[in-house]
């Protein structure tokens, strides 16, 4: 957040590395820019059994869990309104459409949702453990007040990730 100096120049890229994305700060928390876009977030996953099964859950809407958890709530923390959100629009800036990462952080937006997913999947009942991950989400554009002249489209944009393998370092970091 501070201005360029010798510091940022000599050491920022490792700060960003630490800092990025579970730590980030920026000004829209003071000048917010109102959501444009419905976003949906939905996970399913591959659990293995005991007995060496493998089985596919059902697709999980991970951002009505984050609804449900901040409705009614007085003062929700930030992390509980944002987190998915704005992990969903970091993988979204750093991957083309066809979900192949177009710069260096491509990687690192690919480990954040896969953690969290996995992190919310550790809260259900699967009977075994997680062994792949698959996201996806359904967007649909805020429609414009009724007084408006405004049209938009109001047919949802589908989008479907590639399934992730859980790494041994994101069950580390679950385990936390």
């Amino acid at each position: 957040m501070a201005p360029s100096n010798t510091a940022s120049r000599e050491y920022g890229e490792a700060v960003d590395g630490w800092i990025y994305p579970e730590f980030e700060q920026n000004w829209k928390l003071f000048a917010p820019n109102p959501l444009q876009q419905n976003v949906a977030v939905h996970a399913r996953a591959k659990v293995r059994s005991e007995d060496g099964e493998l089985r596919t859950t059902g697709w999980i809407n991970l951002s009505a869990q984050d609804g449900a958890a901040i409705d009614g709530n007085l003062l929700p923390s930030h992390t509980q309104q944002n987190e998915l959100r704005r992990a969903w629009d970091f993988y979204n800036g750093s991957h083309t459409s066809e979900n192949v990462s177009n710069g260096l952080r491509g990687d690192l937006s690919e480990r954040y949702l896969r953690r969290i997913a996995l992190l919310r999947f550790d809260r259900e009942p699967l009977g075994g453990t997680v062994e792949r991950i698959q996201l996806r989400s359904s967007t649909t554009l805020v429609q414009p007040p009724k007084w408006s002249a405004e049209k938009v489209d109001s047919k949802a944009s589908l989008r479907e990730l590639p399934w992730w393998s859980i790494t041994p370092r994101d069950r580390e970091v679950s385990d936390r």
